[in-house]
């Protein structure tokens, strides 16, 4: 038998991958985790899916992950004050080119001026118009070396309020806010920003289990998703909504 070209065969690989991804999306073969909680939406009952991605997901082939079907990535760019994700540039480029949706997220450190971070995240990410709003990622970080401040409800409020204005300031969009549920419990619980969209980690309920009638817009729920053109484990989400709904998202206002 004549063996076939290299490239037909990435092609064929490629296509393989995204079947299993469309498979596992729709319930077939899915089990264990994916299947959630009975009376309530699994993930595979929302249309729309992607991935969230940093430098530990490494070199990434993003024409491959645009073929998988992922409609959109947030892609980690700062943290704290002076910390740039060292694989944000080529993340940035390659999805845009790629034609994913695509924006970028900054991990709250808790020990910086507030302000300080806002600018650090704006120096290091572009300002462009089809770009996904950006994204607050506030969590606890209690195994901090280097920070070991304990948080309190108003002053972290307080902090966020300054992260998030900013944000919105600089980049013309609504910033979404990124949460765990020990932080969500301890923090925003008692109703604070509600007026921002949130977007939930949650991977063994439905985000109505943990954060009850709050209403989101994103939800994570996968850390160990497997998606052509990445190489082992990354984070999948889904967006709350039909697919016309994420077109208008995608359409603004954001």
């Amino acid at each position: 038998m004549t063996p076939l070209p290299p490239a037909l065969l990435r092609v064929l690989a490629r296509l393989a991958a995204a079947a299993a991804l469309g498979a596992a999306l729709s319930g077939c073969g899915a089990a264990g985790p994916l299947d959630f909680d009975d009376n309530y939406p699994k993930p595979k009952d929302y249309p729309v899916h992607g991935i969230d991605v940093s430098k530990y997901q490494g070199t990434i082939d993003w024409s491959a992950v645009a073929d998988s079907g992922v409609k959109f990535v947030w892609i980690k760019a700062t943290e704290g004050g002076d910390r740039l994700d060292e694989r944000f540039q080529a993340n940035w480029q390659g999805a845009k080119q790629a034609g994913i949706p695509h924006g970028a997220y900054h991990f709250m450190y808790w020990c910086r001026p507030p302000i300080d971070e806002a600018t650090w995240f704006e120096q290091n990410v572009p300002v462009e118009d089809d770009a996904l709003p950006p994204v607050l990622d506030v969590e606890a970080t209690p195994d901090s070396r280097t920070c070991k401040r304990h948080l309190e409800r108003d002053a972290t409020i307080a902090d966020m309020k300054v992260m998030l204005e900013e944000m919105e300031r600089h980049f013309g969009k609504r910033p979404i806010i990124y949460t765990s549920v020990d932080f969500y419990e301890a923090i925003l619980s008692g109703g604070a920003f509600l007026d921002y969209p949130i977007w939930v980690r949650s991977t063994k309920h439905h985000p109505a289990v943990p954060y009850g009638s709050r209403p989101w817009k994103f939800w994570q729920y996968q850390a160990d998703g497997v998606i052509p053109g990445i190489d082992g484990d990354v984070d999948r989400n889904a967006f709350y909504g039909t697919r016309e709904q994420w077109q208008a998202f995608l359409d603004g206002p954001k």
